[in-house]
């Protein structure tokens, strides 16, 4: 079953895992005892590329990375705890997966974590720009579409900053999008392939339905709705949890696919897409997600805009001030 499920993650949908050729990989989880951390770190344990893993938190880290050492797989594990053993976790890393932070609870906006989860993002941009400078760094924190920008100014001022390293991951807007519409058509949502482009909260979450596959048959009104969902989905388990949390398991699933998704095209496999959130210039917000050829490097090729029907091009037009935005406000607490 864990090794079924380590194959899911490992790997994007209906394609099979190879372990060919197979490299080992260090790989970081700060924020490792979270509601997100832990079953992420789970799962990372479960992918046969990671070699060694290595779990930060500011409590409970020994006894997480403890628990999970005894999992039958290759990987050897390691807890850090606290601001001074963040550099020691951190030293070496291939790929960094960061869901610290605060989560959301009922009435709260994205907005509302800004000031808390900016300064844990600056913190561990920091220790990376001195011990792993060359690492595919994956963001969860949320706000993403500010934090992103964040880390990418504090790296610059490091003078390490590579665009092709450095992802918001918006992988769960895909989750979720797979998830509704494959239920909506009574297919299997492994199957179903659709981009959600954009950014990570409300308006800025594009899912371009025009272009899934299989098609999404439904009327305007469906589509309509179909769109607010996805758009608001997190909300949607916010409230569901009644206080108790916000989404952590399909957070970390899809987490751990887009970071099984980095060490894939790390180990040289080809035709890797995921949607992430980077550096872009493929509209006027200066970070954008679109689907991506992952490689070696990070970024191997931005595939650009899918092609968009009028609604979409509508959302768009309401996506991008936003976006520009969550942008600045991240570029200007980074240089402030």
């Amino acid at each position: 079953m864990f090794k079924q499920v380590a194959k899911q993650v490992a790997t994007q949908a209906g394609r099979n895992f190879s372990t060919t050729n197979q490299n080992n990989y260090k790989v970081a989880v700060c924020g490792a005892s979270g509601g997100i951390g832990q079953p992420l770190s789970l799962l990372m344990k479960l992918n046969p590329l990671v070699t060694e893993l290595s779990l930060f938190d500011i409590v409970h880290t020994p006894g997480v990375a403890a628990d999970l050492s005894h999992i039958d797989t290759k990987s050897t594990t390691n807890g850090f705890k606290g601001s001074e053993e963040l550099d020691s976790a951190l030293k070496g890393a291939d790929v960094v997966v960061i869901p610290a932070g605060v989560p959301r609870k009922p009435g709260m906006t994205r907005d509302d974590l800004f000031n808390v989860n900016a300064g844990i993002i600056k913190d561990i941009s920091t220790s990376i720009a001195r011990q792993c400078p060359k690492a595919m760094v994956a963001i969860i924190t949320n706000p993403v579409n500010t934090c992103v920008p964040i880390a990418a100014e504090i790296l610059k001022k490091a003078g390490v900053y590579d665009p092709n390293r450095l992802f918001g991951v918006s992988t769960l807007d895909v989750v979720r999008a797979r998830a509704f519409i494959g239920h909506a058509l009574n297919v299997d949502p492994q199957k179903v392939e659709i981009p959600v482009i954009g950014g990570h909260s409300g308006v800025t979450i594009l899912p371009i339905l025009s272009q899934c596959k299989p098609k999404y048959t439904g009327s305007d009104a469906d589509i309509q709705a179909l769109t607010v969902r996805i758009q608001e989905a997190g909300t949607e388990v916010v409230k569901a949890k009644a206080g108790a949390g916000s989404a952590t398991l399909s957070m970390a699933y899809a987490g751990a696919r887009f970071a099984g998704s980095l060490l894939r095209g790390l180990n040289g496999e080809k035709n890797v897409i995921e949607c992430s959130y980077v550096q872009s210039n493929v509209t006027e917000a200066t970070f954008f997600s679109t689907p991506l050829v992952l490689g070696k490097n990070g970024i191997q090729e931005n595939l650009g805009l899918p092609k968009l029907n009028d609604f979409e091009k509508k959302l768009l037009e309401a996506a991008i001030p936003e976006l520009k935005n969550n942008i600045k406000k991240g570029v200007d607490f980074a240089k402030n």
